[in-house]
């Protein structure tokens, strides 16, 4: 197989027949072969018996269904583990993006020896206070925190090789992180304009809270980017701060004591000091334990803390009985 389309769905009854039949066009062209992987992700609209008719005329559409909503990329991640190409193309089922891309998308990939491209929606059809303002906001929150050089992180519409495709993890609202977890891997990545359009059917799934939820991601990936193997440099430097604040604290309160003959015991600021101690001994302690769990994930299941690209003329490293990461 070489292409997969991996496409979350949820309750988009009135879209499949027509996405269906735009991919299909849109890749009628292509020297290659290709299967459609359609994940029911909970629908309640009857959704399923869409996609059952559709899998029974088409056999490169494959059907995945969920027994219940997981989330959109719960959903992803199901599509990807049950894709068969060499390249896997994600995207939206509500047809606001266009299947047309695919084949500009793939050659792409292709010509410029990339392992990932990204969608930019050059001219979004969405509203600007609920769905357009957030996600710039976020956006650039994003790549911010992540140096993440992708504007668009949250269009769907991706390219991206199976290999590297398949070392992702999703959860939560992951499926917007893709860029900034592959790029973490190494990947060598792109980013091209796509058409986007309105949606004519269905509901949105999107709203303001949605925002809230990637900006407690964006947390987790923070912290897995750059202290998934050291967690105790970032638990050790706030702890060892806490402490310092502690101990400036105490010295304020000594000063006070030795100039203004002010009570140590009701100066607020040795109450202060003795919270800031208590709490550096904590997060350094919070750091020892993450430092025995990272250690403990990592050498009791063969892991190891990096991804190859490619070798050659070399064998497999010994790993002592162990699998490989």
């Amino acid at each position: 197989m070489d292409l997969s389309i991996v496409i979350p769905i949820k309750d988009e009854k009135d879209n499949i027949k027509r996405l269906h039949e735009r991919i299909s066009d849109a890749l009628r062209g292509l020297p290659c072969n290709y299967e459609i992987v359609l994940v029911d992700d909970g629908s309640t609209d009857g959704s399923h018996l869409e996609l059952e008719a559709l899998a029974a005329v088409d056999t490169r559409v494959k059907v995945v269904r969920l027994r219940r909503n997981f989330g959109q990329s719960a959903a992803m991640q199901a599509g990807i583990d049950f894709a068969a190409g060499e390249v896997i193309v994600t995207m939206d089922g509500d047809l606001q993006n266009d299947p047309a891309d695919i084949p500009m998308m793939l050659d792409t990939l292709n010509r410029g020896d990339f392992d990932a491209v990204f969608g930019l929606r050059a001219n979004r059809q969405d509203t600007f206070i609920n769905r357009k303002l957030p996600s710039q906001i976020g956006n650039w929150l994003i790549r911010k925190v992540t140096g993440v050089e992708v504007k668009d992180l949250g269009c769907t519409l991706r390219a991206i090789k199976s290999d590297l495709a398949k070392t992702l993890s999703l959860y939560g609202e992951m499926h917007r992180f893709i860029p900034v977890l592959v790029q973490h891997a190494g990947a060598k990545v792109v980013q091209v304009p796509v058409k986007h359009h309105p949606r004519t059917a269905g509901q949105t799934k999107y709203n303001i809270t949605r925002t809230f939820r990637v900006m407690l991601d964006l947390i987790t990936v923070k912290f897995m980017q750059s202290y998934m193997t050291r967690p105790m440099h970032v638990m050790g430097l706030a702890g060892m701060v806490a402490m310092f604040l502690g101990l400036c604290s105490l010295v304020g309160c000594a000063i006070m004591k030795w100039v203004d003959g002010t009570s140590m015991i009701r100066s607020p600021l040795l109450h202060l000091s003795v919270m800031l101690e208590l709490i550096g001994v904590q997060v350094i302690s919070m750091g020892l334990l993450g430092e025995l769990i990272m250690r403990t994930y990592y050498e009791s299941q063969g892991k190891r803390a990096y991804l190859v690209r490619s070798t050659l003329n070399v064998t497999a490293p010994a790993l002592d009985g162990r699998r490989a990461a």
